[in-house]
């Protein structure tokens, strides 16, 4: 009887720690995001100015990223586990591979991560999103005197309050724990998280509000003909999936080669070439890609234009990664899935009629098959669309196209993207957790 009241006053205690925490990581991802989004404004009206300016506008945009990647470079060489996503580095926390993130992980994720995906870096803010909400966690558990475990479990659990707070999506952030990190369903992790992530997502809605990532019109229920047609985009989809995934491990293993080259340097190359796309399209390589993906989803982008912004972008996401400052996979591999869709849907979809079967309906099917296929995580990444789009007609085409993804790159031996991620990154922590190049 004694164990059992002990134990329940644990759970307790846990569940307090992690509503605090997850309030906190509301606080800190809500005005991150909220940051984000006065920085698209300020480029784009950065970018007007200097194409209304007397002298080499185009310069301008070069000179201004450049300094900012090379900044959020900067802050990488200081702390080095704020490179990238931050998401494999929750996974090997939890794995106890690695020692919990600690606290000044927290502001060099935030500048770091406002200066690369700010400057227009086609790079997520889901990424630092997750590793703030795992760092908050973990300090969390630390000052109120938590076992190690429980550490690890708060950064865990915190993380997915992350996720949820970057997409407005708490059932997504939550799936993301369980289904990816984890990869199990556990009591103390499920309660967790389930009381982390509904007080950060409570708390984010005070700064940025409660409506969905993307707009969307109403999109009908496709007939069950159709499952056979969104079967075969699925396994089309998963041989894009894995050369997304490929290009990603090409970028980082060059970056890895030319070490004549200092890294500095390197990151200053990536925000020229950003700076140059920029400068003539903002929405080539404006952060994320959100602009991009809620103008296809309302059908203003022309097919010659998709096709050509598919081009760059799927080339764009995984080179911008390469610059290894603070960003993540996410939001820019959504834009790539909604704009496969749409190519897809253009070259094909004269041959089919009748409800959800439009470019909306193949650029949103397209998102969550893509993410399925990259990160071998199908069913976050149809709640996740499902929840940013509000739109639910599309599940069981959605359900078809993530099967036939998943197969197509398991039968590829193509690994998921985190897995080659963590590997890489256990490669250059130490045995003291420390990084050591």
């Amino acid at each position: 009887m004694k164990r059992e009241k002990s134990d329940t006053r644990d759970l307790v205690i846990l569940g307090l720690v992690a509503a605090v925490a997850g309030f906190v990581v509301g606080i800190v991802g809500g005005y991150f995001r909220k940051l984000l989004f006065e920085a698209d404004d300020l480029r784009l009206s950065f970018l007007t100015w200097a194409q209304n300016w007397s002298g080499p506008g185009w310069v301008l945009p070069i000179i201004v990223v450049v300094v900012c990647v090379v900044l959020a470079r900067l802050i990488v060489l200081a702390v080095p586990r704020v490179s990238g996503s931050g998401i494999q580095d929750v996974e090997a926390v939890f794995k106890g591979e690695i020692p919990a993130t600690s606290w000044e992980v927290l502001p060099a994720k935030f500048v770091g991560g406002a200066l690369a995906i700010g400057s227009g870096l086609a790079l997520g803010r889901e990424g630092p999103t997750v590793h703030l909400g795992a760092a908050i966690g973990s300090e969390a558990g630390r000052r109120f005197r938590l076992n190690d475990q429980d550490v690890r479990l708060l950064q865990t659990a915190l993380g997915g309050a992350g996720l949820g707070v970057a997409f407005n999506a708490p059932l997504g952030g939550a799936l993301f724990v369980f289904e990816e990190v984890a990869k199990t369903i556990r009591l103390r992790l499920g309660l967790a998280t389930l009381i982390g992530t509904s007080t950060a997502i409570a708390a984010s809605r005070m700064i940025l509000g409660d409506r969905p990532d993307f707009i969307v019109g109403q999109i009908g229920t496709p007939a069950g003909w159709t499952l056979a047609v969104f079967l075969a985009f699925g396994v089309v989809t998963g041989i894009a999936g894995a050369w997304y995934n490929r290009l990603i491990m090409f970028f980082l293993r060059l970056s890895d080669r030319i070490q004549r080259v200092p890294p500095l340097a390197q990151a200053a190359v990536i925000g020229v070439v950003v700076g140059v796309l920029l400068w003539f399209d903002p929405l080539v390589a404006t952060g994320g890609g959100d602009r991009l993906t809620q103008d296809l989803l309302g059908g203003g982008i022309a097919l010659a234009s998709v096709t050509a912004y598919f081009l760059v972008r799927f080339f764009l996401g995984p080179l911008s990664y390469a610059g290894q400052t603070p960003g993540g996979l996410f939001s820019p591999l959504l834009a790539v899935g909604a704009l496969w869709g749409a190519m897809l849907h253009g070259l094909g979809g004269h041959f089919l009629s009748g409800p959800g079967t439009g470019v909306a309906a193949f650029a949103i099917v397209g998102m969550s098959t893509l993410f399925a296929a990259i990160v071998r995580a199908p069913l976050t990444g149809i709640v996740l669309i499902v929840e940013m789009t509000a739109t639910t007609t599309l599940v069981v085409p959605m359900l078809a196209a993530a099967f036939g993804a998943v197969i197509t790159t398991s039968l590829m031996r193509n690994e998921p993207i985190y897995d080659s991620l963590g590997r890489r990154m256990m490669a250059s922590f130490s045995p003291l957790g420390k990084h050591e190049k």
